[in-house]
């Protein structure tokens, strides 16, 4: 469930660097906003599932309905903890783990959004400019509930599926709350998953796994046996055919992880 450093897929949870990404054609790296000088850019941390922030407000409402509003920086832009603030706290790169970056907004200012991010702590937010952004809508949802051990994915009112999963085990728990779609990977050697699906949380109780973040993931997985049950470091294991339905998720949409 978590981000392998040496470059190889992370066993039991999540994205390792050894993966390819699936990145939109023609995307590459982008540089910072005008008004980001990239010296006064390497000063600041990123917002990446690599990174842990400080000074930036926590998500209060951690099983509210997101709307499925979602923002892209096609270049990096600075990260406030309020709105109109005078000095950034950090930037949110275009891209990352290969991806395109798309957050979801969960409040909207005159001239200004507050996303959730992918870092450290989990349910982290922060405020960015909305000039120089890409929006979209995404009408798709997937709601896992940890005491049934079931994902559901909805495309607006539409129920495209239901299937038991297998969560996280005692000591390395699924960690609750609303996230999102950060990224979708692909393994360059056949391994456990096909495809490899980070999302925007990371393990409560592994700092690292594997080298890595400990980012948790949406993966496959060979032996059918352990769905409906909590044996994970954190990931959420689902059914091939369940694999399939979430990779068509668009980047950013929410994700709900009920107890």
């Amino acid at each position: 469930m978590p981000l392998a450093a040496p470059r190889r897929l992370i066993g039991a949870a999540l994205v390792a660097a050894s993966l390819v990404a699936s990145t939109p054609a023609g995307v590459a790296a982008a540089p910072v906003t005008s008004a980001a000088t990239t010296e006064a850019v390497a000063k600041l941390p990123q917002a990446t599932t690599f990174t842990t922030l400080s000074g930036l407000p926590a998500d209060t409402d951690l099983y509210g309905k997101l709307s499925g509003f979602v923002v892209h920086p096609v270049r990096t832009v600075y990260v406030y903890a309020q709105p109109g603030g005078a000095k950034p706290v950090a930037t949110l790169p275009a891209k990352q783990l290969g991806s395109q970056t798309w957050v979801p907004v969960m409040e909207s200012r005159k001239g200004w959004y507050r996303v959730l991010l992918p870092s450290k702590p989990n349910h982290l937010t922060g405020w960015i400019k909305s000039k120089g952004l890409k929006t979209a809508r995404s009408s798709h949802r997937a709601i896992v509930t940890l005491s049934t051990k079931q994902l559901i994915v909805m495309k607006g009112k539409k129920k495209l599926g239901t299937w038991p999963v297998a969560i996280g085990g005692p000591e390395t728990p699924t960690p609750t709350g609303r996230t999102f779609m950060l990224a979708l990977m692909s393994p360059k050697k056949k391994t456990y998953s096909p495809l490899i699906l980070p999302l925007g949380t990371h393990s409560p109780t592994l700092d690292t796994f594997g080298g890595g973040p400990g980012t948790v993931a949406f993966h496959g997985w060979p032996d059918k046996k352990v769905f409906g049950k909590a044996v994970t470091h954190g990931c959420i294991r689902v059914p091939a055919s369940a694999l399939k339905v979430l990779a068509k998720m668009p980047l950013g949409s929410p994700v709900l992880v009920a107890p």
